[in-house]
């Protein structure tokens, strides 16, 4: 569950940055791109759909990082069965230490001065 609304985080995010780059800060935006007569939508209200894409996709933005802190997987109590489970898993993946091997024994004679 919060891998799905992680990947949803990052849609919106995108999307939000796409309309937000559309835009223009003075006003112009994707409106000066239509500059002909036969415009299916007018100067206004391209604005305004631009302008709602963006508040809802922040709420939306918003409400999935709400979601996202409910959902992250909780650490669990030492001695669970689940937390044994994954120590057996994790510690099959580690390779074990070498054994060692002990050292060959050094002379304890000093050398003569």
């Amino acid at each position: 569950m919060y891998t799905l609304v992680v990947i949803l985080i990052l849609i919106v995010s995108v999307l939000l940055g796409l309309v937000v780059l559309v835009q223009n800060s003075k006003g112009g935006g994707l409106v000066s791109n239509f500059g002909g007569a036969n415009q299916m939508m007018g100067v206004r209200q391209t604005t305004d759909f631009l302008e709602k894409a963006t508040w809802t996709m922040a709420g939306v933005l918003v409400v999935l990082c709400l979601i996202s802190s409910i959902t992250i997987p909780k650490k669990v109590k030492s001695g669970d069965a689940y937390d044994t489970e994954m120590r057996q898993q994790i510690e099959n993946m580690v390779p074990s230490a070498p054994t060692q091997v002990p050292a060959a024994e050094m002379p304890s004679e000093t050398p003569a001065e």
